[in-house]
């Protein structure tokens, strides 16, 4: 198979046909319409970078354990794992294997609890000396896609790769986010980049690796230009964060969760006016100075 052949123009043309207010993961619509959400969250934890946990909850808050330890690779880390339900109906997550070189990992389940690798894949980013937080984006119809924190030696910036079946990928070259980058000499750069869409645009909460905060940009088409609306401690999180995840709630409003990596501490935070403004940062009950870089999936109460 040869590879996808993918650029800006290609991505805007596919956007014609995206329903605008789908939300991360193109799910949002069924957990919106169900009587009751089924939430799983899948984490690396503060004992353990290399074994994969998944828990389960009904409420978006309080999560149960369904395995521990349920993957661990052959070789490197199960760090940051975003997970993804797609058309086939089997689940997929995405990880960091090393803290660096240009390597991120794939596996495979289909029932949430065992899982097979399916490969390591280089980001062909030229340069490249690290390859953190892979997020799924489920964005543009027909494909799958892939966000990754990529530096060169010089700060990181988010890139795109995407294939239009992950369970056999061919991916496409990888294509950087438009604005979201070093801002000047010395700048870090941000990681941890996660997109949601809502009413026709395409939101960036991102870590900004130079002063810490998790901080929102948006922008018109999936590629950019991103421009920032929230920097700083604009939402009343704090610093250092990191390893965050958005899901929308049943009923309209938007979720974060977020670590406090050097307190050792899992917090989230809710937004029901369009992201400009969140609730006081709640613990993770039960997990929070346990898990870190979670990702939670909201699907319909009883989905196999």
């Amino acid at each position: 198979m040869s590879a996808i052949r993918w650029n800006r123009r290609s991505v805007l043309a596919s956007m014609a046909v995206l329903s605008v207010g789908a939300g991360l993961g193109g799910r949002t619509a069924i957990a919106r319409a169900a009587a009751t959400t089924r939430y799983t969250m899948t984490a690396f934890t503060n004992s353990s970078d290399t074994d994969l946990y998944v828990y389960e909850s009904e409420d978006a808050a309080h999560f149960t354990l369904l395995r521990a330890g349920a993957y661990r690779p052959a070789a490197g880390l199960v760090r940051d794992p975003s997970l993804l339900r797609h058309s086939d109906e089997a689940y997929y997550i995405a990880y960091t294997t090393a803290g660096d070189g240009h390597t991120i990992g794939f596996a495979r389940s289909t029932d949430r609890l065992t899982w097979t690798h399916l490969s390591d894949y280089p980001v062909p980013v030229p340069g490249a000396e690290a390859a953190w937080a892979p997020t799924w984006f489920d964005l543009i119809p027909g494909y799958v896609g892939v966000l990754v924190s990529i530096s060169q030696g010089y700060g990181f910036r988010p890139y795109l790769i995407v294939t239009a079946d992950p369970a056999r990928p061919v991916w496409s070259s990888p294509i950087p986010l438009a604005g979201i980058g070093p801002q000047r000499p010395g700048h870090l750069g941000y990681i941890d980049t996660a997109v949601v869409a809502r009413d026709g645009s395409y939101y960036a909460f991102t870590k900004n690796e130079s002063s810490k905060y998790i901080e929102l940009a948006v922008a018109t088409t999936p590629l950019g230009p991103y421009r920032f609306i929230g920097t700083g401690d604009w939402a009343g999180w704090g610093t250092p964060r990191e390893g965050h995840c958005v899901i929308e709630l049943p009923d309209g409003g938007h979720r974060i969760y977020f670590d406090a990596y050097t307190e050792k501490r899992y917090f989230y935070s809710d937004s029901h006016d369009g992201f400009r403004t969140w609730t006081a940062p709640v613990e993770l009950p039960g997990l929070s100075g346990t898990v870190r870089h979670v990702t939670v999936l909201p699907e319909p109460a009883g989905t196999q």
